[in-house]
Order: C-alpha cells, then structure tokens, then sequence
C-alpha cells in the first residue's frame, strides 16, 4: 500500500481542525499567511531545482578569456 494513503487516511476532519487550532494558538491568526507564503515559495523553488529550470544558469555567459 502506499505510506501516504495510509498516513493520509488517519486523518479526519475533527484532527485537522484540531492541528489548525493549535498552529493558530502557537503563531497567531497574522503569522499563519506569512509563513505559508515562505513555504509555497520555497515548494516552488525546490520543483525548479530538481527540474533543472534555474533561470540564472540559462543566462550566464562564459568569461572572456584574456590573450
């Protein structure tokens, strides 16, 4: 079976609702955006990597060597 399934299925509304709570209480209600966003943006990074879609390698240009 797959681990994500099962894990995944472990959970039901009630948990979640708890987990969400409890981030709420720990970071606070302006916190939670700020830190999703970092976690989206890092996500976003990280595809791009492993894609090998780094915009900054694709436009550098080899030193001109000297004669």
């Amino acid at each position: 079976m797959n681990l994500l399934f099962v894990i995944a299925g472990q959970f039901g509304a009630t948990e979640i609702l708890l987990v969400l709570l409890v981030a709420i209480l720990l970071f606070g209600g302006k916190k939670i955006p700020e830190l999703m966003k970092g976690l989206g943006k890092g996500m976003k990074e990280f595809k791009d990597a492993s894609k090998g879609d780094d915009e900054t390698s694709s436009h550098v240009t080899p030193p001109e060597k000297k004669d």
